[in-house]
């Protein structure tokens, strides 16, 4: 067998070719819809995946405002956060929180998947998310993916 033959290519920042992607999240379940976008944000759908380098697609996730939970965790999930003073936890209901901005429901459960590092939060940065059918990425020519 000639080894030379066989070359190991490994993607960096001017080979990764990002495509624009378009998700329905309308009567999807919250969970399914994160995990699989932040799939396809990280780039593991594709065949040339490096884990150091931001290789995913960018995502448009559109109709936040209609994603169901399941059970009861309309009332019962609590989304905390710390203002940085003393005594300053704050906690909101899911319901609460999708009051405010159902974006954030989306945001939070895709932000939790993605790696905990500058490489992470440069990738968060491809997740677009709307509460209606509207966006305003049409000239990037998204292409539906059906979950």
């Amino acid at each position: 067998m000639d080894t030379l033959s066989y070359k190991t290519i490994s993607s960096n920042k001017s080979t990764v070719e990002k495509n624009w992607i378009l998700i329905d999240a309308d009567q999807k379940v919250l969970g399914r819809v994160a995990s699989e976008v932040a799939k396809i944000i990280r780039g593991k759908n594709k065949p040339s995946f490096s884990p150091h380098v931001d290789c995913g697609d960018n995502v448009i996730v559109i109709n936040s405002d209609k994603v169901r939970l399941t059970g009861n965790k309309w009332a019962e999930k609590q989304y905390i956060h710390h203002t940085g003073y003393p005594g300053g936890q704050r906690s909101q209901t899911a319901m609460e929180l999708k009051a405010k901005s159902s974006t954030r429901l989306i945001e939070n459960a895709v932000r939790g998947m993605l790696p905990k590092s500058r490489l992470g939060r440069a990738m968060f940065r491809n997740l677009h998310v709307y509460e209606g059918n509207e966006h305003p990425h049409e000239a990037q020519k998204p292409v539906e993916v059906k979950i």
